[in-house]
């Protein structure tokens, strides 16, 4: 830094100095005020080029991972509205396997076994129904006979697309299907050749099989948002501004300022002195 005795006046070296100090507070100044404005430490790439980039791809992660909790809830939605629809299917199982078992009772005559018969029908067709009806946004969810095609659907899970789960229920759970006999095709005969146990089997077996797979997803739910969490810490690390620290150093560049421009306006007053030689 250029120094002047002060006996020159057509230069004022004093005052350019006090007058860059100024200028570089001011600058400073600046900085730590849109620090505080705006809660980021890094408001850009000049700030801190480096933290800047990494940042970034730490939003990019976060949003990612965002976005694959979306697509877990997605798929617990999915897993729930089959799970309710087996579990009807099931009620109506059992229903049915209680009318098997009173059918067999050896008091009941032609007519109360035709009855019973024709109630199993209805029950049938309801579980026929219930295959049609269980839908989620459009796609049909189980298989009703074996010409149907099984619903299976990938769904990304994790940052990566390589972390895929797929959720498919290939059982064939309709009525002709479980029980070995078409709806409306059972009679007062036939009633005991119903294969009812065998029809609980397999839905149960997909209930079990479902709620296996909403706890695995629960827990890649938990991991996510455990993961999108510590990726904001850190990217907060780099980007926010520390509050408190940003008005410290706000204060004392303030008072600099302050400073500063006195200083300067006492380097502008100094040459008058020597118009004391003139007199």
């Amino acid at each position: 830094m250029a120094f002047s005795t002060g006996s020159r006046i057509n230069t004022n070296i004093a005052a350019y100095n006090a007058l860059n100090a100024l200028n570089a507070i001011n600058r400073e100044v600046g900085v730590h005020q849109l620090r505080l404005a705006t809660g980021k430490r890094v408001n850009s790439a000049a700030d801190d080029a480096s933290g800047y980039v990494i940042s970034k791809k730490m939003e990019g992660r976060s949003r990612s991972l965002s976005a694959a909790v979306n697509n877990v809830g997605d798929a617990q939605s999915v897993l729930g509205v089959a799970e309710g629809g087996y579990q009807t299917v099931a009620d109506l199982l059992v229903q049915i396997k209680d009318k098997q078992v009173r059918a067999s009772d050896g008091a009941f005559g032609a007519d109360e076994k035709d009855a019973i018969a024709a109630e199993i029908n209805k029950l049938m067709s309801e579980i026929d129904d219930i295959n049609g009806q269980t839908k989620f946004n459009g796609q049909v969810l189980f298989k009703k006979d074996g010409a149907a095609a099984a619903y299976s659907a990938s769904f990304q899970v994790g940052e990566a697309s390589a972390e895929s789960m797929t959720l498919s229920f290939t059982a064939t759970t309709g009525a002709t299907s479980l029980l070995g006999v078409a709806a409306g095709s059972v009679t007062s005969a036939n009633i005991s050749t119903l294969t009812v146990d065998t029809a609980l089997t397999t839905v149960n077996a997909e209930i079990g099989s479902i709620g296996a797979q909403m706890n695995r997803l629960s827990v890649k739910e938990s991991n996510l948002n455990t993961a999108i969490t510590n990726t904001d810490a850190a990217k907060s690390r780099i980007m926010d501004a520390d509050i408190a620290a940003e008005q410290i150093s706000a204060v004392k560049l303030q008072i600099l300022q302050q400073t500063a421009t006195a200083q300067l306006a006492q380097a502008n007053s100094n040459p008058q002195v020597f118009l004391s030689l003139f007199r």
